[in-house]
Order: structure tokens, then C-alpha cells, then sequence
């Protein structure tokens, strides 16, 4: 017994002198494939290329003469040591993530800058209305795009926390419910179905259709919605930006939909909600940082100054967006 305790007593010294001499980012590798159990999900995890991370791997058991995972085929199952050495490496990067939020303290809240990426620029705009009001001094960059291209880059750390609507479920995120959002109809000005007060989807197989880019979450809803009612367009146009479809429909080269936080106030458009009363064409939206920085201080401003946000009071002139409490 005596001689398993000095063994381990042993392991234990070893795998420490391991972390405290391995190169950084080679303990990253290894902490994100222990996490994830796979190289592949660490790498999407990591934003780094698959190969690179495996190489990284490879030299830490080289460089000390160990071997951290049982085998390299899925699913990974840690040795003894990489057991010993996830141990040490959650407390190094749990430090490193406590160092982050110091810093943020007095960084983020004290002057620096928010760095904010978001894919709804009404809800984003808000968002950082509220946080320069709370913190004056504070600088912000915000970054649009895509939800897949706003998520890409909160893994990647080039923003601090991002809004997206309906993203992908990944335990490396936290998220945060802070809106939701339906479908809404964009008509020109002296358009016959601006005297409805709701419009049926049915009627869009009279119209022609301004519709977004193939990849885009309004236009996949859109889609569903025509579908389930048996409903084809007169036409349809790829205009892919929102700017686009609003000008088009401005001129009278058709209709669009939108969501509602999407219809900002134009004399030449009259909005109408379209009668979809299936709360599965409900968008959720979320505010979303790095699981690690949740408790930060810039992440917990955010969280509580976005639950203090009215959407729909916001919004009032142009579709109900709600917030989520």
C-alpha cells in the first residue's frame, strides 16, 4: 500500500512538474481534448485547425515521455497521467479565467472596450444604448453578421459575448433568453392588404415575394410558414440584404417578411403581422459569452442591464419583439 501511495505520489509530482514546464498552448490541446473527448470537437471549440491541435498534443507527451489518452480512437479515454493532468489543468486555466475577470474589472468597466457581435442590429444597438449609459467611460465595437459568423467569432475570442437568434446548443457557451420575436408582413404604402389587420400567409400565393439569402433564418422560416399552409408565391426575388427587400418593397417591387425587431419606422412601408399563431415560428434570442467568462464583470453587466431592457416597448411602432425575463 505503501509503495501504490509513493507511486502515485510519484505520477502526481511528475504530471505537476509537467504543467508547470509544458508550453501553454500544448496544455490548451490537451485540456480542450480532455474536455470535449474528442480532437475534433476541441478544435471547433478551439477555432484551430484539427491537425494543429493533434501536432500540439503529440509534442507535450513527447517532449515529457508520457502518454496522456489510451489510445487515440474515439472515444478518447484518458491514461492515468492525462487523468492526474486534467486534475492540474482545470485549476490552471480556472486561475486563468479568474485573471481574465480581474482584469475585465478594471479594463471593461473603468475604460476599455466592449467588443459585441450580434446578427439583429436593433436588439445590439439597444443593448450597447444601455451599457455606454452604465458605463460612460467604456469604448465599443460592435460586429454584425450571420448567426453562424457572430457564433465563429465568440469561439475564436475576437468578441467578449454575442445576440444571436436560435443558436446551436454547445456546452462550451452560456446562454442567457432575452427576447422573442414573430414574423411580420412589409407592404408598400397603398398595398390592398394594408387594410387588413393581420395578413394570412394564404395570401402571399398573390404576391411576389422579396426574399433573403439561402442561408438566412428569416427566409427558413418563411419557408416553413408557406409550406405548412400549401402556399406558393406569384414570384419570387433573392434580394439578400434587409436593406434591399425594404426598399424593394418601398417601390412597390414586391412584399417581404420580417422579423419585427427588423421593421425600423419608413412613411413608405406599412407593417402588418402575419397570423402565425404556432409558437414554433417564435425566434428566440439570446445574449451569449464563453461558459469561462460568464461571471465576468463586462458578462454580468450585460446580463443584468439586457434583463432590464423593454424590447417590446421599444418596438411598439413597428411588432411586439418581447423580451424574456
Amino acid at each position: 500500500m505503501a509503495r501504490r501511495r509513493n507511486c502515485h505520489a510519484h505520477v502526481m509530482a511528475a504530471t505537476y512538474r509537467l504543467a508547470m514546464a509544458a508550453n501553454y498552448q500544448h496544455l490548451r490541446a490537451f485540456h480542450a481534448i480532455a474536455r470535449e473527448g474528442s480532437v475534433t470537437r476541441a478544435a471547433r471549440r478551439l477555432n484551430v485547425a484539427q491537425p494543429t491541435l493533434s501536432q500540439q498534443l503529440k509534442a507535450l507527451e513527447t517532449k515529457h515521455g508520457v502518454q496522456l489518452f489510451e489510445s487515440r480512437r474515439a472515444p478518447l479515454q484518458l491514461s492515468s497521467a492525462g487523468k492526474d493532468l486534467l486534475a492540474l489543468t482545470e485549476r490552471l486555466f480556472g486561475a486563468a479565467a479568474q485573471i481574465d475577470e480581474m482584469l475585465e474589472d478594471s479594463d471593461h468597466l473603468s475604460g476599455g472596450t466592449l467588443r459585441l457581435g450580434a446578427d439583429s442590429p436593433p436588439i445590439a444597438v439597444h443593448i450597447v444604448q444601455f451599457f455606454r449609459r452604465h458605463n460612460p467611460r467604456a469604448g465599443v465595437v460592435l460586429r454584425m453578421g450571420n448567426a453562424r459568423e457572430v457564433m465563429h467569432l465568440l469561439a475564436g475570442a475576437q468578441v467578449d459575448a454575442a445576440v444571436v437568434s436560435d443558436p446551436p446548443g454547445d456546452p462550451a457557451f452560456h446562454y442567457d433568453p432575452l427576447y422573442s420575436d414573430i414574423l411580420w408582413c412589409a407592404l408598400p404604402l397603398n398595398h390592398r392588404l394594408t387594410a387588413h389587420a393581420v395578413v394570412s400567409v394564404t395570401e402571399l400565393s398573390r404576391e411576389i415575394l422579396l426574399n433573403r439569402e439561402p442561408t438566412s433564418k428569416t427566409r427558413a422560416f418563411t419557408e416553413r410558414a408557406l409550406a405548412a399552409a400549401n402556399v406558393e408565391p406569384l414570384k419570387v426575388l433573392e434580394l439578400h440584404s434587409r436593406e434591399a427587400i425594404r426598399e424593394g418593397v418601398a417601390v412597390g417591387l414586391g412584399i417581404g417578411v420580417f422579423f419585427s425587431a427588423e421593421c425600423p419606422p419608413d412613411r413608405r412601408i406599412a407593417y402588418r403581422p402575419l397570423d402565425l399563431d404556432d409558437p414554433t415560428y417564435r425566434l428566440q434570442g439570446y445574449l451569449i459569452c464563453l461558459r469561462e467568462h460568464r461571471r465576468s464583470a463586462v458578462m454580468r453587466s450585460l446580463r443584468a442591464l439586457a434583463a432590464e431592457i423593454d424590447f417590446e416597448r421599444r418596438t411598439r411602432d413597428t411588432g411586439p419583439v418581447r423580451a424574456v425575463q
